[in-house]
């Protein structure tokens, strides 16, 4: 019997969504590492009130690979449905509300993910990177410091001023079992994402980076699309590089490729006029004869009416490389 290649995806938000969606058609032993930093919106509100950890970003990774083989569209409506109206429900996503129930029936938010998993059928694995509760901090060029997720993702002050470093605190160690899928890993493939605010924060998590230098596996990269205001204006390819190599550590002897996208699409001014607005631009790929890491270029945007990953393009190059 052959055994699947087992890769592990890192991450959180909707570029993680988007390659674990790709990922779920091959034939492969696919786990998922995913940020417990989530500030904002239900999540926050949940974790507030009920004192859970957040359910937002393990939410999205359990309905990226749920296999469940009817009305996969209605399935997805419903888990990211949010009440409009209802003085307590409003906001509140359905699939988040459902996670904080199983968080109390099970009396953990691990053994929650598995008992979604188990009921939406999920094709792969889903873990948190910890069980500790922990809340992220930016400090700022100045020294100012900004705390929780949400307000770092969403900041409105200083925004002339680029984020100097991040940190959890608490500290947080690594969930046991997330640990183990990454020691265990062919490949690890760090997601796209919000660089600080999903991404990074796995990466600090105590025991990550000491897995990834554990295992076998070749480590790889996939570069944002965009830049982002609060986070990442200016950047290059480069830039997302440098600051992943910074957080992995003695860990980023371990990365070997870098996936970036060749290109926006001219045709779609219209669309990147609107990102515009919110100060996002196109990520420059720089990286060409500057890196001594595999460069795999390639034209990885979705043709939906945002800039994202296509989930089929983006999967293709990863599997490809578990093939060499």
């Amino acid at each position: 019997m052959v055994l699947r290649k087992k890769i592990v995806v890192i991450g959180g938000g909707t570029g993680t969504y988007q390659v674990l969606s790709g990922l779920k058609k091959y034939d492969l032993d696919i786990s998922a590492v995913i940020s417990m930093c989530d500030s904002g919106g239900s999540t926050g509100r949940l974790r507030k009130e009920l004192g859970i950890l957040p359910p937002g970003d393990v939410r999205r990774a359990i309905l990226a690979l749920s296999d469940l083989p009817f009305a996969q569209k209605t399935l997805e409506e419903l888990f990211n449905f949010r009440f409009k109206d209802g003085e307590s429900l409003k906001g509140h996503s359905v699939g988040n509300i459902l996670l904080a129930a199983l968080t109390q029936i099970t009396g953990s938010m691990d053994k929650a993910i598995e008992e979604a998993s188990r009921i939406l059928q999920v094709n792969g694995s889903v873990y948190p990177v910890t069980l500790d509760k922990t809340n992220l901090v930016a400090i700022l060029a100045d020294g100012t410091r900004i705390y929780g997720e949400k307000n770092i993702d969403q900041r409105e002050i200083k925004l002339d001023l680029p984020i100097k470093k991040v940190y959890l605190s608490p500290s947080a160690k690594v969930y046991s079992k997330a640990a183990r899928v990454i020691e265990g890993a062919d490949l690890i493939l760090i997601a796209p994402g919000d660089l600080y605010t999903s991404i990074i924060p796995t990466l600090l998590v105590k025991g990550v980076n000491e897995s990834i230098l554990a295992s076998s596996a070749r480590v790889a990269y996939v570069v944002n699309l965009m830049t982002k205001r609060e986070e990442t204006a200016g950047f290059r390819a480069s830039d997302f590089v440098r600051e992943v190599k910074y957080y992995l550590g003695k860990a980023s002897d371990k990365l070997s490729y870098i996936l970036v996208n060749k290109k926006i699409n001219h045709t779609q001014s219209q669309v990147r006029r609107w990102y515009k607005k919110f100060g996002s631009v196109p990520v420059e790929n720089d990286l060409r004869g500057n890196s001594d890491l595999k460069l795999i270029e390639g034209n990885f945007v979705s043709s939906t009416t945002f800039f994202r990953h296509d989930p089929d393009k983006i999967a293709r190059s990863i599997f490809s490389l578990l093939e060499e």
